[in-house]
């Protein structure tokens, strides 16, 4: 099979529960050893798509393929894939190395060749040693791991995950989400992962599909996700963002304005394809945004009001800070009234100390940074 053949093959595929559809004709490709995630926020289909692949539900609808064979009347235990629940299901009663070699033992394959796998697949998770552990000896990192094991040491062409670290806590996730990526880059099995968290989905995946009703509102790499959303829904899901509501008044190929309530007009270095007078929406990151003391730093154009030449402007009072150890969140009462959000880096111990409530701020953004989206 060459690379560029997809090892699952999604066609039209829809899923009806009585008058709810779940799943609305989604179809899509995944490749062998990519690290694919399904986001979405609860309710949207994603664990639907995956239980459908896992053969745990049947589609109403549509197709499903794995390593070009349809799946239609396959059984779960017959399919090329193997699953992590969210909740581990490890067996309380047994030792972590019969855990792992459970089904192994299920499928007849013999005592010396089943404790070499064993050992192989607890030396990928980092649990060497751990053989005669019982799980309630172990943490719920190290429990995630034998489940992990228990699903690899099967050797499926497929890796089917549901939610796998919601139940760490928040540093052990964030331990693990580079562990996961690591892990399937040694062993080269496609993973498909179901997840509602946005930054567990950046930090892993090669792609992302996120679903909205059922349906797959933008399938992207991680980077084309954040910087390039394809609607607002995205863009409102996927990391923090601003979103201004506004009117196309200039669309040429090397420019664009957009004239939004609150922040007036805002100013692209690119076209943006759109009718003139088109209702559009304006999403700016606040990293993106520069935040200094009015008339304070660098030299600047006057016409532009502090900001650099082309660049964008506004002017506001600082009425909400978070502080963050590595960032601060600034939220900024502009002086029409609305509301912009700004994330600054707290490169140095005093950083945090540039800005205070009420003060009176400046923003400037680069004419690249906004992206207008059309729905």
């Amino acid at each position: 099979m060459s690379e560029k053949t997809p090892i699952i093959e999604i066609r039209n595929v829809s899923k009806r529960f009585g008058k709810v559809t779940a799943v609305d004709d989604v179809s899509l490709d995944i490749v062998p050893s990519e690290f694919f995630v399904l986001l979405g926020p609860s309710g949207c289909g994603k664990t639907t798509l995956l239980r459908m692949i896992a053969g745990f539900e049947v589609p109403s609808e549509g197709q499903i393929l794995i390593d070009g064979l349809d799946m239609a009347h396959i059984p779960p235990n017959r399919r090329p894939v193997n699953m992590v629940f969210q909740s581990y299901a490890v067996f309380p009663h047994m030792s972590v190395a019969a855990n792992v070699g459970y089904g192994l033992k299920i499928a007849g394959v013999g005592r010396a060749e089943c404790d070499e796998r064993v050992r192989e697949a607890l030396a990928l998770v980092k649990l060497g040693g751990f053989e005669d552990r019982m799980p309630d000896q172990m943490s719920g990192g190290q429990r995630q791991r034998v489940a992990l094991a228990r699903s690899l040491v099967m050797r499926p062409k497929v890796l089917l995950l549901d939610e796998p670290l919601s139940a760490l806590d928040a540093k052990l996730r964030a331990q693990m989400q580079f562990e996961l990526a690591d892990l399937q880059d040694q062993v080269g099995i496609t993973f498909v992962t179901v997840t509602h968290d946005q930054d567990e989905a950046l930090s892993m995946a090669s792609r992302i599909a996120v679903m909205n009703k059922g349906d797959v509102a933008q399938l992207a790499t991680p980077s084309d996700l954040y910087e390039y959303p394809a609607n607002r829904f995205v863009a409102d899901f996927v990391g923090s963002v601003n979103i201004f509501e506004g009117k196309l008044i200039l669309d040429e190929p090397d420019r664009a304005a957009v004239e939004c309530a609150g922040i007036g007009k805002v100013y692209l270095n690119h076209g943006v394809t759109g009718p003139h007078g088109a209702d559009v929406f304006v999403a700016l990151r606040p990293e993106k945004i520069y935040l200094h003391v009015p008339g304070a730093g660098k030299a600047v154009n006057a016409a532009a009001q502090d900001a650099p030449e082309g660049h964008n402007f506004a002017r506001g009072q600082i009425h909400g800070m978070s502080y963050l150890g590595d960032i601060t969140l600034y939220d900024i009462k502009l002086d029409s009234g609305a509301t912009i959000r700004v994330s600054r880096p707290n490169l140095s111990r005093h950083d945090q100390d540039d800005f205070t409530w009420n003060d009176r701020v400046s923003m400037h953004w680069r004419a690249d940074s906004p992206i207008v989206l059309l729905s």
